[in-house]
């Protein structure tokens, strides 16, 4: 799901002509599928690679080409004057070394040079090319350039390459992409220079090899609390339990499976952190004896298994925390909310605590939505901000609230 700020913003799309061209139709779908409008520049070799009566089908707009570059269609309307002027961001996907050099040398002597050339609004560069190509010092030269000037340029990835060589020069998949344009788009970096460390997901909790205990969390909220700390500027490390979520580009994943294993990075973690925000579902009891082989239904009529405490992850933060530092925790709670959200963020010495009701309808595991209470330490009447909404929209309040805090 896309930031909801996401609808309505105006991309501006430079294919050029590089082989991953073929994938720009499925970016741009899903640019259009998060709400925002989209145009597209393409180069003489990037209509050859892919169709532009596809993308614009998928654009509901025209596929501009090199030779519009002094087009009349639109009278004293100059194409690349009024799409440079209209666009929020103009991302080139993919982008070839001959581009990149025209972005760096002011090369206008394209519709996409000259775009490039107009446009006030932040560009992000994705460059994709042979590995030997993207290692020349050329390349790194005009790179030091763009990124000199304030434009993103983005490191391809590794693999195997179109050419038959292996090694860095991919095309970044389509959600890398989608992370970095909302990045450049969200505008408030109002967490920049701030590192945050995020919990997020479910434990497991093994009985036996093919057995454990643990929770229905899927880790939405707490990966919707990466992103968005992510896309207003932050460094982030992302701790997450066992979940089937892509972890946000330009975050810091460190993958765990029990409540102990979580303890350990959050520790490692924690010095080096301005924010700590425990939105994880860590399980509270562990078996006490692991059965290394699986315990069989025949063996017996039924089973006790004996329980003991796992680690408590904010206790420990809460007790170690230095000066400045912000500790946000969650209580999930069924009955008595308020009150035991604010019993657990005394007892743990959190700064900041989100309660919510999970038996309430689209605030439970697993939702889309979420309904909360946010409370301060210290400030024990009524809660200093309740939101509902969706989860991005939930993620951006508490981050709201969290550099609030620290702010006072």
């Amino acid at each position: 799901m896309p930031p909801r700020w996401a609808s309505n913003k105006k991309i501006l799309l430079g294919i050029s002509g590089g082989i991953a061209a073929y994938k720009t139709p499925e970016l741009v779908r899903a640019w259009i599928k998060s709400g925002a409008e989209v145009e597209i520049i393409m180069t003489e070799m990037g209509a050859r690679l892919v169709s532009p009566l596809a993308l614009s089908t998928l654009s509901k707009r025209r596929a501009w080409r090199d030779e519009d570059l002094m087009s009349d269609e639109r009278g004293w309307r100059i194409p690349h004057i009024t799409l440079s002027d209209w666009a929020d961001v103009l991302v080139v996907a993919p982008c070839t070394a001959n581009v990149l050099r025209m972005a760096a040398t002011g090369d206008s002597s394209t519709l996409l040079g000259a775009a490039m050339l107009a446009c006030d609004a932040p560009q992000i560069f994705f460059p994709a090319m042979n590995s030997h190509m993207w290692a020349n010092e050329a390349t790194r030269a005009n790179v030091h350039i763009l990124e000199k000037r304030g434009h993103t340029v983005i490191d391809p990835d590794s693999g195997p390459l179109a050419c038959g060589y292996e090694g860095k020069g991919r095309l970044p998949s389509t959600e890398a992409i989608l992370d970095e344009t909302w990045r450049s788009l969200r505008g408030d970096h109002d967490f920049k220079g701030k590192k945050v460390l995020v919990t997020a997901g479910p434990t497991h909790e093994y009985i036996d090899p093919a057995r454990f205990l643990s929770n229905p969390s899927t880790g939405k909220m707490g990966y919707a609390i990466a992103a968005e700390a992510r896309y207003r500027g932050a460094d982030v490390a992302l701790v997450s339990g066992p979940v089937s979520l892509r972890a946000p580009s330009g975050v810091r994943r460190i993958s765990v499976t029990t409540a102990s294993e979580m303890y350990e990075a959050c520790l490692a973690e924690t010095p080096d952190s301005d924010f700590i925000i425990k939105a994880a579902a860590v399980g509270d009891y562990r078996a006490k004896e692991y059965s290394p082989r699986k315990r069989k239904r025949g063996e017996a009529a039924s089973i006790t298994l004996d329980l003991e405490q796992n680690e408590d992850i904010a206790s420990s933060i809460g007790r170690m925390k230095s000066p400045g530092q912000v500790l946000v925790g969650f209580a999930a709670e069924t009955e008595n909310t308020r009150e035991n959200a604010l019993d657990k963020m005394e007892k743990k010495h959190l700064d900041m605590i989100v309660a919510n009701d999970v038996t309430k309808e689209g605030a439970g595991f697993a939702s889309d939505t979420n309904s909360v209470e946010i409370h301060f330490a210290g400030e024990f009447g009524f809660p200093y901000r309740s939101i509902s909404g969706d989860k991005w929209e939930v993620a951006s309040e508490i981050l709201d609230a969290a550099v609030s805090l620290r702010n006072r």
